[in-house]
Order: C-alpha cells, then sequence, then structure tokens
C-alpha cells in the first residue's frame, strides 16, 4: 500500500520500509497513531504517572485525546468514576475511597492493551462507482452514559458488503437523575446530530442514513403523529424528525 504513494509526498520523519524486525512506522494524526504499515489507526498509552486524588483523575482523563471517540469504552469508565466521586463531594486533593481507588487502578490496567485496538484508516471502498454507501447509526443508553456508533456499509454490485467504523459519541447521564426512555430518546438524537456531522464531512456519495435504537418507546415517540408531548420529549423528536424520517 505504501509502494502506492509517490516517494515526494511520504513524510520525511517516519521510515516505512520496516528494516529492522520488530519496528513498526508511525505517525501521529489527530491525537492518534497512524500504523503506516497496516494504515490503520491505533493508540499507545503507558501508565499515566498522578495523584490518586479527583485533580489526578481529571488530569489524566483529559490528557486522552480521542476525537473519533475509538477509546469512548475507556474514557466513559473515567469520566463515570470523575462524577461519582463529585457526588459524594470528595474534596479535589482528598485521597481516593477504597472502591474508587480500586476500579482506578483497574481502569489504569487497561491503558496497555490499549494498543491491542486497531482500526482502520481508509473506508473509501475501490470502484466507488459500482458501490451503494449508507450510513448506519446505532443508539443505546443506559443508566449512567448514553451513546451512539457510527458505520459505512458499502454495497458492491456483485453483492459483498463492507462494514467500516466512522466515530463514536459517549456521553454521561445527567448529575439529575433522568428515565431511561429519556437518555435513549436522548441517545437517538445525538445520532441525528452526528449524521449532519458526517454528512457536511464525507466526501464519499451517500445514498441514505439509517438509524437503529432497540426503545419501543423512542420509537413511537418519533412515529408519532397527534398526541402532545412535554417540552423535553417534544423537543428532541422535532430535532430527529426534522433531520430523518420516522420511518
Amino acid at each position: 500500500m505504501i509502494e502506492s504513494v509517490p516517494e515526494s509526498d511520504r513524510s520525511q520523519r517516519v521510515r516505512v520500509d520496516m528494516c529492522e524486525e520488530g519496528s513498526v512506522p508511525t505517525e501521529k494524526a489527530l491525537g492518534l497513531l497512524w500504523n503506516v504499515q497496516d494504515d490503520c489507526f491505533m493508540s499507545r498509552m503507558g501508565h499515566k504517572k498522578a495523584a490518586l486524588t479527583r485533580t489526578g483523575l481529571l488530569s489524566t482523563g483529559c490528557s486522552i485525546y480521542d476525537p473519533l471517540g475509538f477509546m469512548s469504552p475507556l474514557t466513559l469508565v473515567a469520566k463515570r468514576l470523575m462524577q461519582d466521586l463529585t457526588r459524594k463531594k470528595l474534596g479535589w486533593d482528598e485521597p481516593l475511597p477504597e472502591v474508587e481507588l480500586n476500579e482506578w487502578t483497574r481502569w489504569s490496567d487497561d491503558l496497555l492493551k490499549v494498543e491491542s485496538v486497531r482500526v482502520q484508516r481508509c473506508v473509501k471502498p475501490g470502484e466507488s462507482n459500482n458501490v451503494c454507501c449508507q450510513l448506519h447509526h446505532f443508539a443505546d443508553a443506559s443508566c449512567t452514559a448514553y451513546g451512539v456508533v457510527i458505520y459505512l456499509r458499502a454495497v458492491k454490485r456483485d453483492g459483498k458488503t463492507t462494514c467500516s467504523l466512522m466515530m463514536a459519541k459517549s456521553r454521561l447521564a445527567p448529575v439529575k437523575t433522568v428515565t431511561l426512555p429519556r437518555l435513549e430518546l436522548m441517545a437517538a438524537t445525538l445520532a441525528v446530530k452526528v449524521d449532519q456531522l458526517m454528512q457536511r464531512e464525507l466526501d464519499i456519495p451517500l445514498a441514505k442514513s439509517v438509524f437503529w435504537t432497540d426503545s419501543a418507546i423512542v420509537l413511537q415517540y418519533i412515529s408519532n403523529e397527534h398526541k402532545r408531548f412535554h417540552t423535553f420529549v417534544a423537543n428532541r423528536v422535532a430535532a430527529i424528525r426534522d433531520s430523518s424520517s420516522p420511518e
């Protein structure tokens, strides 16, 4: 794959000939590492030394730059832990309680496993004139968080299908208790907003965007034509219907 790139367009700072056994040429791109040989994105995080306090946790969590959300399952845990400590009104420089300390230690150990996660950089299928491309958004929520993950699905004329991870977005549930159906509605609304972003940024012709949720209540909200909802639900249903069709 590297051979297809003209010599003049290659980075002068990264050696790509792989002369030394075991060496992996990488280039930093938007907070990620680009594995040049395999043409994929990856991350490399070791144990981060920080005080075992809320201040230290905040510093460590904010040091992880993840613009495309590939590390959301990991970063969300740190955010939730910070939120739990905030609920307990723990001082910024107070030592972590034993339960939270153990959870943070496990989280820190998981940082070492991040390097094994690889995401292909190239999502544009070959022979694009023979391909039907769709965006598929999967939205879901729990009592602690909600989010959406987006895939590009490409179907060729011969019937072969490929799916590529595009990005993910996750958010913590508000500190003030919100019902699960409302969180799932917030996830569906987030999916529509992310779709608008993807539609603007992608230069790949898209046949359509498809939105997925397993919440029957949210589906009823969106398909409703007569009943009037409270402001919270009505505003989000309106945002969904403005940028997508109920079906």
